[in-house]
């Protein structure tokens, strides 16, 4: 039986805040479901009220607003902000194995941000920078081994692959020279964690995947177009070149703002946009609407996982979604050999 869209998508919304407010009670000290709807809902505008004010313990209180949250609220927008742009870098290339990882992007956004870190002390607004920085140059690069057309999906999907190992190659060459403490710290920070997010870390990452999606869904038939082909694309006037292009370096801005927030994580936009797909279908207003709702929770339990999985230690999520992406790849290649083999 066929279920109707609608259904679906009030499914994923009430799957996507449960697991927030699920994962909000995970941790080394449990909080009570009670505690964290009272702490949310009843004293959001009075933090560190004691229990006889507003029924939450000052403790509880605290891990909620200014340990758990934010996290969780930083997971939540990389996790949708990779799965959007390895769905749009899916359907711009016609690759199912394009996203933002393989394509150099992240490396290059990680390259940037490492340089940063590690010669200047400085706030996150440079790290920023130098991640924006270092995806444009991996695009740069990448469209310079395609060809200036950038019509050839197949040879922009290598470029990126050989982009992404020699900028990798770069960034472990200064980790490698950087003094042992410095070396420590990047090695962490390239592998993904959540652990240090702070409110005021959670704006920029929101206005770029904001913007992002309404450019995302304003140019979603044109996408569609490509995606069906680019000789009818540019039958219907499209500027095929231009608006892959265009899509390549939002991809790559939303890309290196999350890099330089949480470091370099894998496969997400890989994986996210395969399952999405295979809910709703390829149109792409409903795939981006699913790598939302499904993208983000995804990310809130990989990190529910990176903390709980390992007794007072915290894995990088980086290293969890790798594991996973990685088998998720294997099936994708085996699922295309076994199509192209009929």
């Amino acid at each position: 039986m066929k279920v109707s869209f609608s259904i679906i998508a009030l499914v994923s919304i009430g799957f996507t805040l449960l697991s927030v407010v699920v994962a909000t009670s995970i941790g080394s000290v449990d909080v009570p479901f009670s505690q964290v709807f009272n702490s949310v809902f009843v004293c959001s505008n009075d933090i560190g009220a004691s229990k006889s004010h507003c029924g939450v313990d000052a403790v509880y209180q605290k891990i909620v607003w200014e340990i758990r949250l934010p996290r969780i609220l930083m997971a939540l927008l990389t996790g949708i902000g990779l799965s959007i742009t390895g769905a749009i870098l899916q359907s711009v290339t016609r690759n199912p194995l394009a996203d933002p990882y393989l394509f150099g992007i992240s490396a290059g956004s990680a390259l940037g941000a490492v340089v940063v870190i590690s010669t200047i002390s400085g706030a996150m607004i440079s790290i920023t920078f130098g991640a924006l920085a270092g995806g444009a140059l991996s695009v740069i690069l990448m469209l310079t081994l395609a060809g200036r057309s950038a019509v050839q999906v197949e040879r922009l999907l290598l470029s990126g692959v050989a982009v992404s190992f020699m900028l990798s190659a770069f960034t472990s060459l200064i980790v490698y020279y950087s003094d042992p403490e410095t070396a420590s710290t990047l090695l962490f920070w390239m592998m993904g964690s959540f652990s240090n997010s702070e409110w005021g870390d959670l704006p920029l990452p929101l206005i770029a995947i904001i913007v992002g999606l309404l450019l995302f869904v304003v140019f979603r038939r044109w996408i569609g177009a490509i995606q069906a082909g680019d000789e009818g694309a540019f039958t219907l006037g499209i500027p095929v070149s231009q608006l892959r292009l265009a899509m390549l370096v939002l991809c790559s801005i939303i890309t290196a703002v999350l890099v330089a927030q949480v470091g370099g994580i894998g496969f997400v936009g890989l994986m996210i946009p395969h399952i999405c797909r295979f809910i709703v279908g390829s149109q792409l207003h409903k795939v981006l609407f699913m790598c939302v709702t499904l993208g983000g929770s995804f990310m809130v339990w990989v990190d529910v996982i990176a903390h709980t999985i390992l007794e007072s230690q915290v894995l990088p999520v980086g290293i969890v979604t790798s594991a996973i992406g990685s088998l998720f790849f294997f099936v994708i290649l085996k699922t295309r050999s076994r199509t192209q083999s009929f």
